[in-house]
């Protein structure tokens, strides 16, 4: 069939329309348009292809068998012309990135430094999750994971190095006195319960605690150091920013733990354009 054998677009509509909905009155409502419109162009594409289309049903109408094949194929092809239309329309827009990050390292480190990669990347769109310890990407929907080393990589993941874990004590300045003699509480995190132990062990010229006491999250425990409730051993990169201001004071400094903090993300079909965006800029950052 030539193109110039298919019939008016608008006579289709129409009949589309009148078979859909089973009458004149309610097509012509649906198109805005007159009940005699309606009919006319139903008649009109009757005639065009010489044939019958509908006939009486009841109060209404109902497509013959050859106009009920030719209505499907009608509404087939206005659904196709309209979901093309729409996709045309609408802006592309990319799922958003979903970043899971350690809580501590969340608050202390990367959400003050993610409106920097906001105001570099407007049009990218990332969700931050907070999640510790081994991950399922499927499951939990996540793009991209930062996670402190130190628990088994499953093969089936690309591991990036971000930077060396390294920890020490930090304080109000005006602790730094009774850190020097021992007059202090030692604050720690119960996700390292053994980690003053640990590090004083590896420092004998440090005078030991009166006690220690453990806050759920790295967070609670620098906190606690700031408002003066006694000496936290923290990771470097959460204290980073606090000593920088003199907030916190790291007299003895930071040592390296032998651990390492990673950016994590299956292997797979590759990551997308906004995702290699977005590691990109925490490998700079770190």
């Amino acid at each position: 069939m030539k193109r110039s054998d298919i019939p008016s677009l608008d006579d289709l509509r129409a009949f589309e329309a009148v078979t859909r909905l089973g009458s004149v009155r309610a097509a012509a409502i649906e198109l805005a348009l007159t009940h005699g419109a309606i009919s006319r162009r139903v008649s009109k594409l009757a005639a065009d292809l010489k044939l019958q289309l509908l006939e009486p049903d009841g109060r209404g109408v109902r497509p013959t068998p050859d106009g009920e094949r030719l209505a499907l194929a009608t509404s087939n092809a206005l659904k196709g012309i309209s979901t093309t239309l729409a996709e045309i329309r609408s802006p592309l827009t990319s799922p958003p990135i979903v970043l899971s990050c350690e809580r501590s390292l969340a608050m202390r480190w990367l959400i003050p430094r993610l409106s920097d990669f906001q105001d570099r990347h407007p049009g990218i769109d990332v969700h931050l999750s907070t999640g510790g310890g081994p991950l399922d990407f499927v499951r939990e929907r996540i793009t991209l994971a930062i996670r402190r080393l130190d628990f088994p990589m499953d093969p089936d993941w690309t591991v990036t190095t971000l930077a060396a874990e390294a920890v020490g004590p930090v304080m109000q300045p005006d602790m730094a006195a009774r850190f020097e003699s021992g007059d202090y509480l030692a604050l720690g995190s119960r996700t390292r319960p053994e980690a003053w132990q640990k590090w004083l062990a590896t420092r004998p010229d440090i005078p030991p605690p009166r006690d220690i006491r453990l806050y759920d999250h790295h967070f609670m425990m620098l906190e606690a150091a700031a408002n003066g409730l006694g000496v936290a051993l923290s990771p470097q990169i959460i204290a980073a920013d606090d000593t920088a201001r003199g907030r916190l004071l790291a007299p003895v400094g930071f040592d390296a733990d032998g651990t390492f903090y990673g950016l994590i993300q299956p292997k797979g079909n590759g990551p997308t354009e906004h995702a290699k965006a977005l590691k990109k800029w925490i490998m700079q950052q770190a």
